[in-house]
């Protein structure tokens, strides 16, 4: 744990992981921008990257709380060990069923989350999860539609929804860990317990799955883990020098 992380309390350091999740899907889906399949697909990938950032700087303003830090010091003066994104957010895109795929994962288990903390004892961050809810909504119906047209599309469609779903599916594991400030949070209302989201998450998916086509969840017990303790893959620290690099070229400039 980093110098910035040990000033955080534990709810402020809960929205920050959450918010690091929302950032750096952003950033991953702003990256298609004039490489998306067409020009409709690359309008409703900028939306949803568009909502996720909106989501991620609510929660990076309360997270920097108990810091005194603000939303852009945390998203842009941070180095890749102080961030507690999971590793499937920060997974390079891959092709278009990469993300997709990555995007379906993502969004249903942020549907379940949001659902969970509208029931939050801290009110800002019930009436934060309240409006995110809706928007993540529609970010879930816009990937399953594309989950079934690639799995039970054409051939070369299916194969690589395939390959996708076999990549990512080892690192959806780490949405659900529980940690002890986490497990005491569940305790005192604040927060919904994650090991309670993983059996929904896993129906909702899995019926998903099987009506693309594209068969049950892969087995195996490899389950890579540690973003939420700020270890991650060499795939955040490009990312970070990339989203990061005006603000560090030019500190404090203003519009």
């Amino acid at each position: 744990m980093t110098a910035l992380t040990k000033t955080l309390k534990p709810l402020d350091g809960y929205a920050l992981a959450l918010g690091d999740d929302a950032l750096i899907s952003s950033h991953r889906l702003s990256e298609w921008l004039t490489y998306a399949p067409d020009l409709e697909e690359e309008v409703a990938l900028a939306n949803i990257a568009l909502d996720q950032l909106g989501q991620a700087r609510h929660l990076l303003g309360f997270a920097g709380r108990s810091s005194g830090l603000s939303e852009d010091e945390l998203a842009y003066q941070r180095v890749d060990r102080e961030y507690r994104n999971s590793l499937l957010a920060e997974l390079p895109n891959g092709d278009f069923a990469h993300t997709i795929l990555r995007l379906f994962f993502f969004s249903t288990y942020q549907r379940l989350l949001y659902a969970g903390l509208t029931a939050s004892a801290d009110g800002e961050l019930a009436a934060f999860a309240a409006k995110a809810a809706v928007e993540v909504g529609y970010h879930h119906e816009y990937a399953v539609s594309w989950t079934l047209r690639l799995g039970d599309g054409t051939e070369e469609s299916h194969d690589r929804a395939a390959a996708a779903l076999a990549e990512l599916w080892p690192y959806t594991a780490e949405l659900f860990a529980v940690d002890e400030d986490v497990a005491a949070l569940a305790a005192e209302g604040l927060v919904p317990d994650p090991e309670s989201l993983a059996g929904p998450w896993s129906e909702q998916v899995g019926t998903v799955l099987a009506q693309a086509t594209l068969g049950t969840a892969p087995s195996g017990t490899w389950r890579p883990s540690g973003g939420r303790a700020g270890l991650h893959t060499e795939a955040l620290g490009y990312l970070l020098a990339e989203m990061q690099s005006v603000h560090r070229a030019h500190p404090g400039a203003t519009w």
